[in-house]
C-alpha cells in the first residue's frame, strides 16, 4: 500500500509539475506574442511615417521645380515678346533689317527649343517669319499703322500669348 501511495503521490506531483509548465509555455507564448505584435506595430508605424515623409517631400520639390520652371519660361516669354515687338514696329517702318535684334530673337527661340512645348516653339517662328517679310513689304505710313490697331491686323503675337498660357496651366501644380 505504501507504494501505491508512493505512486499516487508521484503521479499527483508529475500531473502537478505538467500542468505548470503548460501553464507556463501558456504564459510564455502569450508574452512572445504581444512583444511581437508590439514590435510589428512599430515598424509599419515608423514604415508609414518614412512612407509619408518621402511622399510629401517628392511632391514638395515637383511643385518647387514646376514654380521655377514657370518663372524661368515667364521670363523669356516676356523677353521674346519686348523684342519681338520692337523688331516688328522697325520691320514696319524700315526696309533693312535690323540684324542684331533678329540674331538676339533667334537665340531666344533657341532657348525656347530646349524648355518649351513644340506649339509655343511653332508659334514664335511664326511670328520671325511675319517680322521678316515685314522687312520685305513697304514701309508703312502713320495712317496704315492706325488702320491695322483699329483692324488688330498689327498683333502678331496674339496666338504666342495663348499658347503660353496654354504652357502655364499644365505647369500648375496639381491640387488634391
Amino acid at each position: 500500500m505504501s507504494e501505491r501511495r508512493h505512486d499516487g503521490e508521484r503521479n499527483d506531483h508529475l500531473a502537478k509539475k505538467t500542468n505548470k509548465i503548460k501553464r507556463a509555455r501558456t504564459h510564455m507564448n502569450a508574452s512572445i506574442i504581444s512583444a511581437l505584435a508590439g514590435l510589428l506595430g512599430a515598424a509599419i508605424g515608423g514604415c508609414t511615417s518614412f512612407l509619408a515623409s518621402w511622399m510629401t517631400q517628392r511632391i514638395q520639390v515637383r511643385t518647387q521645380w514646376l514654380i521655377q520652371e514657370r518663372v524661368h519660361r515667364q521670363e523669356l516669354y516676356k523677353e521674346f515678346i519686348e523684342e519681338t515687338s520692337k523688331c516688328y514696329i522697325d520691320a514696319l517702318q524700315h526696309d533693312k533689317g535690323d540684324i542684331p535684334s533678329l540674331v538676339t530673337i533667334y537665340a531666344k527661340i533657341s532657348r525656347m527649343r530646349v524648355l518649351s512645348s513644340p506649339k509655343v516653339i511653332d508659334s514664335a517662328e511664326r511670328i520671325v517669319r511675319k517680322i521678316l517679310d515685314t522687312y520685305l513689304e513697304p514701309d508703312k505710313t502713320f495712317l496704315e499703322l492706325r488702320d491695322m490697331v483699329n483692324s488688330n491686323s498689327i498683333d502678331i503675337i496674339r496666338n504666342f500669348s495663348e499658347v503660353c498660357r496654354e504652357e502655364f496651366e499644365s505647369l500648375r501644380p496639381q491640387q488634391f
